[in-house]
C-alpha cells in the first residue's frame, strides 16, 4: 500500500507522474523535487524524472486495497493535464467505480478541463473534486467546480502565497490551507489564513489547516516541524461530512 505524510488523506495513487507549471503555486513544486530525488535513487517509475508519464500497470492498484481508504489521486501529477488522454482518465474513473469501499480525492489546477470532462460524464459517488486556489488570479477555478455534482467539493489553498480576499464559497464543503516548504519557500501571512478560516466558519465549510511551512506565524524562517500547525494555540484539522450518497451527475 502507498502510505503518505499528507495529513488530509490516507493513501496516494499515481497512475500518472510528471507535470508542467500552470500557475505561480507551481514555482517550488514539491512533486517535481520528489520525482527527481526518486529518479536519482533509481526508482523505475521515475526514470524520466518529472516528464509526464502514464502508468497502465498501476491502474488496478486500488483493487488490491480491501480496507477502506481516502485516496489522493495523482499526488505526483494532475489527472486533468492537457496531455492526458480522456481515454486514460476514463480508465482511472473505471477503477474508482469498481472500488466503492474507497473515497478518492481528485485535485487539479486545470479546473476548466475537469469541468468539461464531467459535463458529459457521471461523477462517481465516491469521488471528491477539488481545485487549487493559491492566489487571487486562480479564484476563477472555484466557478468551474462549484456546480459539479460531486459528493464533496473542496479547495486546496496550498501553498497560500497571497491574501485571497473575499471568497464565494457557495457549493464548497471543505478548505485546506497550508504554507510553502523548502529553501525557496514564500512566506504566508497569518492574516491571510485567519481570513479564510473566518469565511469558512461563516459559510459552514470544514476548515483544515495543514502547516505554516518554512515560515512561521511569527514571520521567522525555520524548520517546518518547529513552525508546526497551530492557529492561536489550537489545531484546526476538520474533515468534511460525507453524505451517504450523492445523486448521479450527467
Amino acid at each position: 500500500m502507498k502510505t503518505t505524510k499528507i495529513e488530509w488523506t490516507d493513501k496516494t495513487w499515481n497512475p500518472i507522474t510528471g507535470c508542467t507549471q500552470v500557475s505561480s503555486g507551481c514555482m517550488n513544486c514539491y512533486a517535481k523535487t520528489m520525482a527527481h530525488r526518486l529518479q536519482a535513487m533509481g526508482v523505475p517509475k521515475y526514470k524520466d524524472g518529472f516528464s509526464l508519464r502514464l502508468h497502465e500497470d498501476t491502474l488496478e492498484e486500488p483493487l488490491r486495497w480491501k480496507k477502506s481508504h481516502i485516496i489522493f489521486v495523482c499526488s505526483m501529477s494532475d489527472l486533468f493535464h492537457e496531455r492526458v488522454p480522456e481515454s486514460f482518465i476514463e480508465k482511472v474513473l473505471t477503477t474508482i467505480e469498481n472500488t466503492p469501499q474507497h473515497k478518492y480525492q481528485l485535485l487539479t489546477k486545470r479546473a476548466e478541463r475537469m469541468n468539461h470532462f464531467f459535463a458529459k460524464r457521471r461523477i462517481p459517488n465516491n469521488v471528491w473534486l477539488g481545485v487549487t486556489v493559491e492566489e487571487k488570479s486562480t479564484k476563477k477555478r472555484i466557478d468551474q467546480l462549484r456546480h459539479l455534482n460531486a459528493s464533496i467539493k473542496f479547495l486546496s489553498c496550498e501553498p497560500l502565497i497571497e491574501d485571497l480576499g473575499v471568497l464565494d464559497l457557495t457549493g464548497i464543503d471543505w478548505i485546506i490551507v497550508g504554507g510553502e516548504s523548502g529553501a525557496k519557500a514564500r512566506p504566508m501571512d497569518v492574516d491571510w489564513v485567519l481570513s479564510i478560516q473566518e469565511q469558512a466558519d461563516i459559510n459552514g465549510v470544514a476548515f483544515f489547516f495543514k502547516q505554516w511551512g518554512t515560515w512561521g506565524s511569527d514571520g521567522v524562517k525555520r524548520n517546518k516541524k518547529a513552525n508546526g500547525k497551530l492557529i492561536n494555540g489550537q489545531v484546526y484539522q476538520n474533515m468534511p461530512e460525507c453524505p451517504s450518497a450523492a445523486a448521479p451527475s450527467y
